[in-house]
C-alpha cells in the first residue's frame, strides 16, 4: 500500500484534498503538508519529515505530489526521496493537479510507488485538454 502526500505552497494542497473528498469521500491514504508564510521553510521541513516518519510504519512507499519544480516543497521532497537514509521508497511528481490527485486514488493498494509515479505522469498528461470549438463540416445542402 502507498500513501499520497500533497506538498505545496499555501493552501493549494488543502484545497485539492478538500475537493477530492467531494468526489471520493474520505481519503484514508492521503495527507498534506503546506509551506506557509507563518511557519516558513524550517517549519515546513519539520512537518514534512514528521509526516514521512508517521507514514513509513504503515505503507510500502510514499508518493509526493508537489506543485512546482524547484520550489521548497519539491526540493524538500527530493531530499527525502534521494536520501540513502529513507526507510521506504519515495517518489516525487511535480505539477500536481486535480485529475492527477483523483487518479492517484486508483493506486493506493499498489506496493510499487515508482511504477505509480510513472503511470500517473502519463495519465495526467493525457487528461490535459485545450478546449476548442468543434469543427463542423458545412452542410452542402443549402
Amino acid at each position: 500500500m502507498i500513501h499520497i502526500l500533497l506538498a505545496t505552497h499555501g493552501k493549494l494542497a488543502e484545497g485539492l484534498l478538500d475537493s477530492a473528498k467531494m468526489v471520493y469521500g474520505e481519503l484514508a491514504q492521503t495527507s498534506f503538508v503546506s509551506l506557509r508564510n507563518e511557519g516558513g521553510i524550517e517549519s515546513f521541513k519539520r512537518e514534512f519529515a514528521q509526516e514521512i516518519e508517521r507514514q513509513n510504519q504503515y505503507v510500502d512507499g510514499i508518493l509526493v505530489l508537489c506543485d512546482l519544480q524547484s520550489g521548497t516543497p519539491y526540493n524538500v521532497a527530493c531530499c527525502h526521496a534521494f536520501s540513502p537514509d529513507s526507510v521506504k521508497p519515495i517518489a516525487v511528481i511535480c505539477g500536481v493537479n486535480f485529475p492527477m490527485l483523483l487518479m492517484s486514488m486508483d493506486f493506493v493498494d499498489s506496493d510499487d510507488v515508482h511504477f505509480v509515479a510513472k503511470t500517473l505522469v502519463t495519465q495526467a498528461a493525457e487528461s490535459m485538454i485545450y478546449a476548442q470549438p468543434p469543427q463542423v463540416a458545412p452542410d452542402e445542402e443549402f
